[in-house]
């Protein structure tokens, strides 16, 4: 007992959460009413994605961050599913690139403008056809560019390289029952599955095959949660049998026995994980809870240690998590969420009280940046790489993301042979016409940004030679 009244030290026991004034919110969104227990909301440091209750399909807004206040009734959405959208990722290594998962049974890939949508987007840069049930994840790969996994209700997994619109590996032998989540490891060279039968499997889908795993991780019926830490080890949440809230922490190389095991509460919402690598910071956030309660890893027992707990008066019905290349490191703010509630989005900030204004390093190790480690055809040939690190000693300043182009392979092979030859005939001439409509969507580009340079110029110069004519009458 005596070791159990010596408060730990720790530079996080103070971090506190602050919900942003109501002018930042973002206001009358209808936020969808699935029942699903995703997210619902993706975060990147340009926009902030929000699945919608759309009529007669599946939608979802795109909104840059600094768009907030209320939001239009008629504000574009992107609406190409036509089913309602279950998950939403955006892709770590484009911050204009998003994939959707849809009761449709497709994955779809977007790109967004640059400065956020004018039109409604209906048309995906590709659609991957492969789930014979509705998609309910879609996860990137951490490391390798255009590398998509996705999971559906008819329990398999499948993984795509988006740049040729392929599906290159499909896990559907694996689960015999639905697949609550997914989760990549640091490297991208494992996944770990929670699912419906209670077991928690490591996989190395390169390999096809399942490294590890536990039966009955947590004992209850209810849906659990498993992810990955930059450790290796397996962080879940669960319920026990009598329907407390549990979260336990193992060790994939001996999973007989958890490293840790705590129950929380007796309340009924799925808890879902979002994991801080650079910190060891896990935070929980209940569906349903109004709370985000957050705990700190070590290698130290009882190894998840309780931090503190984020209170508010709203339910959420799902939540997003900024990566830290979009957080203000001037601010020490080290995570920040975004609170979906009925009508509105609610961005949460979590801050480490300092009285310095200085960089505080040791808050911010260096942290993944937004360029791809391997490329796609690199990862399925077994090459692994870690995230590549970016210091945000002076913030994050987001370039140029290059736009996602996709490649089929050879699609005249999978034609029927009956037409091969008119198709051979019209081939050529659908590609020039379509190569030259983005030859010239891309000249009248270039010309405006041209145009906007030379602008810029002669305002320049007017207002160097006004300046110079200002310096030299004080001169005189």
């Amino acid at each position: 007992d005596t070791m159990r009244r010596v408060v730990r030290q720790s530079k996080f026991r103070h971090v506190f959460g602050q919900a942003v004034k109501n002018d930042q919110c973002y206001d009358d969104i209808r936020v969808s009413r699935v029942t699903w227990d995703s997210s619902f909301c993706a975060v990147n440091p340009r926009f902030v994605a929000i699945i919608v209750d759309a009529s007669g399909g599946g939608a979802f807004l795109v909104l840059p961050l600094h768009k907030t206040g209320r939001i239009d009734k008629s504000y574009p959405t992107v609406c190409g599913h036509t089913g309602p959208v279950l998950d939403i990722d955006w892709c770590p290594h484009n911050d204009q690139v998003i994939a959707s998962g849809s009761e449709d049974c497709t994955v779809m890939v977007w790109q967004i403008p640059e400065n956020g949508l004018t039109l409604s987007l209906t048309e995906p840069v590709v659609v991957l056809e492969g789930h014979s049930k509705r998609v309910g994840i879609v996860a990137w790969h951490p490391t390798a560019r255009n590398v998509l996994l996705s999971a559906g209700c008819d329990n398999a997994i499948i993984i795509w390289n988006v740049g040729t619109g392929e599906a290159l590996i499909n896990l559907d032998d694996m689960h015999v029952d639905m697949i609550y989540n997914v989760s990549w490891n640091r490297n991208g060279s494992l996944i770990c599955t929670a699912s419906k039968d209670k077991k928690v499997r490591v996989i190395d889908p390169r390999k096809q095959e399942i490294v590890a795993e536990k039966e009955k991780t947590h004992e209850g019926a209810r849906p659990m949660r498993a992810i990955f830490l930059a450790d290796g080890n397996i962080f879940t949440t669960g319920f026990s049998r009598m329907s407390e809230r549990q979260l336990a922490l193992w060790n994939p190389k001996n999973m007989e026995e958890p490293i840790a095991l705590h129950e929380m509460d007796t309340s009924n919402g799925v808890l879902l994980p979002f994991y801080d690598p650079d910190t060891n910071i896990i935070y929980l956030c209940g569906k349903g809870d109004s709370s985000i309660r957050y705990f700190e890893i070590t290698d130290e027992s009882p190894y998840v240690h309780y931090l503190n707990t984020f209170s508010s008066k709203e339910p959420q019905r799902g939540m997003g998590f900024m990566p830290k290349r979009g957080l203000d490191v001037n601010k020490c703010e080290i995570a920040r969420f975004f609170k979906l509630h009925e009508r509105k989005c609610e961005p949460i900030i979590m801050t480490v009280p300092r009285k310095s204004d200085l960089f505080q390093d040791d808050l911010y190790p260096d942290t993944a940046g937004p360029e791809a480690a391997l490329e796609a055809e690199e990862w399925f040939e077994g090459k692994n790489a870690d995230p590549l690190l970016i210091s945000l000693k002076h913030g994050y300043i987001p370039g140029k993301n290059r736009d996602l182009k996709v490649v089929k392979k050879n699609i005249l092979d999978n034609k029927p042979a009956g037409n091969k030859k008119t198709d051979l005939i019209n081939a050529p001439k659908k590609a020039a016409d379509a190569s030259n409509s983005q030859n010239d969507a891309k000249l009248e580009e270039i010309l405006k940004e041209l145009k906007s340079i030379k602008d810029t110029i002669s305002n320049q110069d007017e207002r160097i030679s006004k300046l110079e004519q200002q310096l030299a009458k004080i001169a005189d």
